[in-house]
C-alpha cells in the first residue's frame, strides 16, 4: 500500500468546486434510461452516450472523477483513445464499480447483501492496469416494517470493509457507499436513526480492517424522508440532519464525503448539497457523486440523436456547473432558472 498515492488520489477526487460523475450504470439500468428516450441499448449506443458526456467542453472544471462500469472502462472515443486515457489527460480521475450487485440476504426477508468479493484482488490489479485509480462498492440498506436488522447492517459493513482493504492493497482508493434507500414511507427521523446505525457499524468495521482513512472516500445517502412519507422535511431540515449525523459518526481523517443523489431530482440534490456547505466549519470536503442527478437533463436533451450532441453536452455542463457552485455554498435557486 502506497499511502502517499492513496491520499493524493483521494484529495484529487474531492478537489474544491468539483465532484464525481457516476457513469457506472449496469446493463439493465442503462437500458431503462434509454427506454425512456426510445433508444435501443447496444454497446455502440452506450459508448456514444458516455462519449457525449466525457467530451463535454469545460467538464473538467467541475468533474474530478468518473465511475465506470466494466464495459465502459474498456471502451474508446471515436478517435480510438481509451476513455480512461482521455479523461486522465484532462485531469479527471478514472474509477470503477467493482461490486456485482445486491442479492437477497439468506434468512432475512426483504434485506440484501452486496456480492463481488470473490476474485476481487485479481480484478483490482487488472483495473489498475486499465487506468482506474479508485473503486466503488454499494451496500443497500432498506427501511420498512421490522427492517433493517442489525445483522444486515453489520454484514454489509463487513463486506464494505473487506472491499476497502483489498482496494488499498492495490493502491486504489475505495469509495465506501452504504446507501440507506429513500424509497419507503419513513420519516426523516427514522432515516437519521438508520443512517446513524449504519455509519457506526461501517466505521467500526473499517477500523477493524485497518483501513487508512485518509485514503478513502465515503459515499452516503443524505438524511431524508422516504418518497412515500406524507410529511416531507424541508431542504434546510435535510441539510441540518445530514450534517448532524455525519459529525457524529465520520472521523475527521476522511478527506471527503461524496453524496449519492438516491432518486432526488437534480435541483433537490443540488440545493441540499449547497445548504450543507453553507453550514460550514466541517472537517471534510462535502461533494457529490451523482448519477441520475447529473445525467437526466443531458440524456433527455441528447435523446440519442447525433444532431443533438451539443444540446446534451450543454445540459450536462450546466448541471455540473450548478452542482459545482453548491460545493462552496454559492448556488441559488435563482441560478436554476437563469441557467435553464
Amino acid at each position: 500500500m502506497d499511502r502517499t498515492q492513496l491520499e493524493s488520489t483521494a484529495r484529487g477526487m474531492v478537489a474544491q468546486d468539483k465532484g464525481i460523475l457516476a457513469a457506472d450504470e449496469s446493463g439493465g439500468t442503462i437500458k431503462k434510461r434509454f427506454d425512456a428516450i426510445n433508444l435501443q441499448s447496444t454497446e455502440e449506443s452506450r459508448r456514444g452516450y458516455r462519449e457525449m458526456l466525457f467530451t463535454t467542453p469545460g467538464a473538467a472544471d467541475y468533474i474530478s472523477g468518473v465511475i465506470f462500469y466494466d464495459e465502459t472502462l474498456r471502451q474508446k472515443t471515436k478517435d480510438g483513445v481509451s476513455f480512461p486515457e482521455y479523461l486522465t489527460k484532462l485531469g479527471i480521475i478514472p474509477g470503477i464499480k467493482v461490486d456485482t450487485g445486491a442479492k437477497p440476504l439468506a434468512g432475512f426477508p426483504g434485506e440484501t447483501i452486496t456480492e463481488g468479493l470473490d476474485g476481487l484482488r485479481e480484478r483490482l490489479a487488472q483495473y489498475y492496469q486499465l487506468g482506474a485509480r479508485f473503486a466503488k462498492w454499494r451496500a443497500v440498506i432498506d427501511i420498512a416494517d421490522g427492517i433493517p436488522s442489525q445483522f444486515a447492517i453489520d454484514a454489509n459493513a463487513h463486506a464494505l470493509a473487506r472491499y476497502a482493504a483489498l482496494c488499498q492493497e492495490a493502491n486504489i482508493v475505495p469509495i465506501v457507499e452504504p446507501e440507506v434507500l429513500m424509497d419507503g414511507a419513513h420519516t426523516l427521523e427514522r432515516c437519521e436513526q438508520v443512517t446513524s446505525a449504519t455509519l457506526a457499524s461501517v466505521f467500526q468495521q473499517l477500523h477493524s480492517h485497518r483501513i487508512h482513512l485518509e485514503g478513502m472516500i465515503l459515499k452516503p445517502n443524505m438524511v431524508i424522508a422516504g418518497k412515500k412519507c406524507p410529511t416531507r422535511a424541508n431542504a434546510q431540515q435535510v441539510a441540518e440532519a445530514t450534517v448532524r449525523t455525519l459529525r457524529r459518526y465520520v472521523p475527521s481523517a476522511v478527506p471527503g464525503i461524496a453524496f449519492l443523489s438516491g432518486g432526488q431530482s437534480a435541483a433537490e440534490a443540488t440545493e441540499h448539497l449547497n445548504l450543507m456547505n453553507k453550514i460550514g466549519g466541517l472537517p471534510w470536503q462535502l461533494t457529490f457523486s451523482y448519477g441520475r442527478a447529473l445525467q437526466d437533463e443531458a440524456l433527455r436533451a441528447w435523446g440519442g440523436k447525433p444532431e443533438s450532441l451539443t444540446a446534451g453536452q450543454k445540459a450536462f455542463f450546466r448541471r455540473a456547473k450548478l452542482v459545482g457552485l453548491a460545493r462552496s455554498g454559492s448556488y441559488s435557486a435563482k441560478q436554476e432558472q437563469e441557467a435553464a
